[in-house]
């Protein structure tokens, strides 16, 4: 089938690369024009542009999809289908309606339509996620859903893991669904949750939660954007990975980081976190009792 991709983060890049692998090769590969990144502010490409190029891929970079030579560029591609996986920006029409749009969503829809699927399945605790393929629609994630395939959520899964996973199964439920064309179901509203953006208020470890969700949080924040807690001295120190301890004895107060032991430990409410890496403001990661030493000289 002839095909059109449009995608942005790392995850999309993922699923490029699978549907390129098809018989479903991509004609023309969109996404998001270059932009400044990290401390030095430098234009880096999205993930999908490298991707892109890396496989000889036809790009284009539009400052918004729906412009009219944005769409004159997709239409001369002739595509039957336009394939959609964390593209990061609204489509309106008339390239709605143009176009057989299937977007590859990594929660079990209606279930954490929106930004941040994989990171609030963790954070709330959910047993199990998955992958739909949706048709595009001008909700947000509302269109009839084609094909869906489940995951569990294991007690260890880290962002990382778990969105490696829906990858391979994102991309696998899309070729399979470009082969068969399902027929697709609208949704049940009455099941819809949200999964909103993430913010800098979702990386800090309130002290008043218990060690249990504190633990989802980090593990859902790892490894690409980090959770912190506050230090006595007004700085922050970035978590990465930590056990939940729900009966420590003795039980540091909420809030207060016990440095006595081999780890540091973190009060909660109930319940604490002994922390196994972290990484101090303006340094790089590490392991915790490395830190911990060095905090004691």
């Amino acid at each position: 089938m002839r095909t059109v991709f449009l995608g942005t983060s790392a995850f999309a890049a993922s699923v490029l690369r699978a549907l390129a692998a098809s018989p479903h090769r991509p004609l023309l590969v969109v996404t998001r024009p270059d932009r400044p990144q990290g401390r030095g502010r430098r234009l880096a490409s999205p993930p999908v542009a490298d991707v892109a190029r890396e496989l000889g891929l036809e790009l284009d970079q539009p400052a918004s999809v729906n412009d009219e030579e944005a769409r004159a560029r997709i239409a001369a591609a002739g595509p039957e289908a336009v394939c959609v996986c964390a593209f990061g920006a609204l489509i309106k029409e008339p390239l709605l309606s143009d176009y057989e749009m299937l977007n590859v969503h990594p929660s079990l829809l209606p279930r954490w339509r929106g930004a941040a699927p994989v990171e609030r399945a963790i954070m709330a605790g959910d047993p199990e996620t998955g992958v739909s393929i949706m048709r595009v629609t001008a909700g947000l994630d509302s269109g009839p859903v084609c094909a869906q395939v489940t995951t569990p959520i294991e007690a260890t899964d880290t962002y990382g893991t778990l969105a490696e996973r829906l990858e391979g199964l994102g991309a696998k439920l899309l070729i399979e669904a470009l082969d068969r064309h399902p027929d697709c179901v609208e949704q049940d509203e009455t099941g819809a949750t949200y999964a909103d953006k993430l913010t800098p208020a979702d990386r800090r470890l309130d002290p008043m939660r218990g060690a249990v969700e504190l633990d989802r949080i980090i593990r859902a924040l790892n490894p690409h954007i980090g959770a912190a807690i506050d230090l006595p001295d007004g700085e922050r120190l970035g978590v990465w990975t930590a056990r939940p301890i729900e009966s420590p004895d003795p039980a540091p107060a909420p809030g207060e980081l016990a440095l006595d032991g081999p780890l540091p430990v973190f009060g909660c409410s109930p319940g604490a976190l002994e922390l196994l890496s972290v990484q101090p403001a303006g340094k790089r990661a590490m392991a915790a009792a490395d830190w911990l030493r060095g905090r004691r000289r």
